[in-house]
């Protein structure tokens, strides 16, 4: 079954990265904001509060994680 929060929106399985690139924890399911595609690096929020001021949403959301953005480039020092 699927929570009416989710209806029309897509989903996505996002691995955290480390700054090398590598894998850095356990992947999760992240409801993509931000017109991202499969194999894109994204900027996501893994925040309830924040999630639910950006979808505007009452108090009531089963949503914990969006992505917010794409990552263009990375640059280190």
């Amino acid at each position: 079954a699927k929570h009416p929060a989710y209806v029309g929106r897509t989903l996505f399985v996002v691995q955290p990265l480390d700054e090398r690139g590598g894998d850095a924890g356990a992947s999760f399911v992240a409801i993509d904001h931000a017109q991202a595609g499969v194999g894109d690096k994204v900027l996501v929020l893994t925040e309830g509060n924040g999630v639910r001021q950006i979808l505007k949403a009452g108090d009531i959301v089963p949503i914990r994680s969006i992505i917010v953005g794409i990552v263009d480039h990375v640059e280190t020092a």
